[in-house]
């Protein structure tokens, strides 16, 4: 299956004016989702769009209070909200931060996210925390790692997370599985949900010159409770090879749709989350790529009732 992209983005006076999206209890909604930027504040009361659902960096609204929990207060009472973790360190060679966790629970508690995700990444060592989510090797190691870590965090907050899969640039030698073997036994052993990010498939096989679909096709798409698209910038290694870049800075490429669209062709329709971060856009421009993905999860639906 491949989305059809072609049929004509709405205008900012077609999109949702004056609709109150709907509330799904306990999940995200099948829809398109958008990050929710301080930028797009007072548009988005102002026009209540029709969208699933806004995802949160939860490391930005660690403070009491403040504009930001003003407005995503009133933006809560009207969508499905995800929390999406980026600084808890789940792949970290220490226990996840205490201080952290206290913060995420207390976040979590005021809020009710329908969702809570973090990524298989580390990004910290030894009490220091660094910007970026850094990649590990596949073994048993740190399969057992990980594990205890998820299920201290899942026992601390009193709730399932979802683990999304990394976009990486280098593995390791000492790696005794392959990616999607490993999520799969961590998602086993551990209980968490997934969170499958269509871009960091497509970005990471690229990089290291593997099948996307066959990657996705491996993981255990069962567990898939929400998933990520993401414009990626385009580079190359000092042999000339092609690198993707997990950029966030652009519109989602068109072969990151044909994989989005295989993909919920296979599992069905679920929630999906625009990630634009960097170069941020008008709300319009964002509205327009949720609607694309609207026009897949509907070809999705038709095709799974057919």
């Amino acid at each position: 299956m491949c989305c059809d992209l072609s049929r004509s983005a709405p205008t900012p006076r077609d999109i949702g004016q004056g609709i109150d999206p709907p509330r799904e209890s306990g999940t995200l909604p099948a829809r398109p989702g958008l990050g929710l930027k301080p930028q797009h504040f007072d548009e988005i009361l102002q026009r209540k769009p029709d969208i699933g659902f806004f995802e949160i960096h939860a490391e930005n609204y660690f403070v009491a209070g403040g504009p930001f929990h003003r407005f995503l207060s009133q933006i809560r009472e009207l969508y499905a909200l995800s929390i999406h973790g980026v600084g808890l360190s789940i792949g970290g060679a220490a226990p996840p931060d205490q201080a952290h966790l206290r913060a995420l629970r207390t976040l979590l508690r005021r809020y009710e996210p329908e969702s809570f995700s973090e990524h298989l990444a580390w990004s910290s060592h030894g009490g220091v925390f660094l910007n970026d989510l850094l990649p590990l090797p596949y073994t048993n190691d740190t399969l057992t790692r990980i594990c205890a870590h998820i299920d201290q965090v899942q026992t601390y907050l009193g709730r399932q997370m979802l683990l999304e899969n990394p976009a990486t640039y280098v593995e390791f030698q000492q790696s005794s599985y392959c990616e999607a073997e490993f999520i799969t036994e961590v998602v086993a052993r551990s209980g968490c949900g997934l969170l499958l990010d269509v871009n960091n498939a497509y970005i990471s096989c690229t990089n290291h010159g593997r099948c996307a679909e066959q990657y996705i096709a491996a993981l255990p798409l069962h567990a898939v409770a929400e998933m990520h698209l993401a414009g990626f910038s385009r580079d190359s290694d000092s042999a000339g090879a092609p690198l993707l870049i997990d950029s966030h800075g652009s519109r989602v490429d068109p072969a990151v749709w044909e994989l989005y669209g295989n993909t919920i062709e296979r599992i069905g329709p679920s929630a999906t989350l625009i990630e634009w971060d960097n170069h941020l856009p008008p709300l319009s421009t964002l509205l327009a790529e949720a609607e694309l993905v609207q026009n897949c999860l509907t070809e999705a639906r038709g095709t799974n009732d057919g």
